[in-house]
């Protein structure tokens, strides 16, 4: 029964948020894809991802923040406006530091407050520390061809 009245009131709660949201308010900002999988990446090595948004509005659109879900995400990205029907880069480069799966949220907020957001993800593993131990069928090779 708890469960039950818990769901109502949050239905009734989210209902009443979008009721509130301005009629007038117009997706301007199409994205061409919402997310980007690295795949398998070394770690140690910075990765980067182009993000294409296009302006769909009549007027000119700008891109006032784009925010990552923590510090080892960085976005870059113009604070010009972007013309009706142009389109612009947002640049999101990940420092693949830590081992492991990731998935990470970048959030772009553009005209009046509104916001689209995108996902990167992929895995990272662990280089080598040093290099390649020595093979000793190689050398052996090398001996017969002397």
């Amino acid at each position: 029964m708890k469960k039950l009245s818990a769901l109502i009131i949050s239905l009734s709660i989210a209902m009443i948020a979008v009721a509130q949201q301005p009629a007038n308010v117009q997706e301007v900002l199409e994205l061409k894809e919402t997310g980007y999988d690295f795949g398998k990446i070394p770690q140690g090595k910075p990765v980067y991802h182009f993000f294409e948004v296009t302006n769909t509005g009549k007027d000119p659109m700008v891109i006032s923040n784009v925010q990552t879900s923590c510090g080892c995400t960085t976005p870059e990205w113009s604070k010009e406006p972007i013309a009706p029907g142009a389109t612009a880069k947002i640049k999101v480069g990940y420092n693949a530091a830590a081992q492991g799966n990731f998935e990470k949220y970048i959030t772009i907020i553009y005209n009046q407050n509104l916001s689209k957001q995108v996902k990167i993800n992929g895995t990272v593993w662990k280089t080598p520390e040093g290099p390649a131990p020595v093979n000793a069928s190689v050398q052996l090779l090398n001996q017969k061809n002397k």
